[in-house]
């Protein structure tokens, strides 16, 4: 009988890499881009991304019209963004970014 035998097992895979990271604008925002990669026996079948950023600080304007601002946590991204961020995120970056927010009113 011609064709794959029925028994044959195949491994699938599924694969999640950060293949980008990037530093955006004045404030250092931090771009990540994420692949989640599909594989049989090894070999790609898909490919598909997905990307999030990260703000330095948030910013949230109180009834009283006083602000309320936020360092962004980032201990649930991988050590390489923690590091990216520990490097960029300087306090002169986020009090400028702090202003920033104020002088739009988000």
């Amino acid at each position: 009988m011609l064709g794959t035998d029925i028994g044959e097992k195949m491994a699938i895979t599924k694969e999640l890499i950060e293949d980008k990271i990037e530093i955006i604008g004045d404030y250092k925002s931090i771009q990540v881009r994420t692949a989640t990669i599909i594989k049989e026996d090894g070999v790609e079948l898909s490919r598909s991304f997905h990307r999030h950023v990260l703000h330095c600080v948030s910013s949230v304007q109180n009834d009283d019209d006083s602000w309320a601002h936020t360092d962004t946590d980032v201990s649930a991204e991988s050590s390489e963004v923690q590091g990216i961020a520990a490097a960029v995120w300087t306090t002169t970056v986020k009090n400028a970014k702090k202003t920033a927010n104020e002088n739009s009113g988000i």
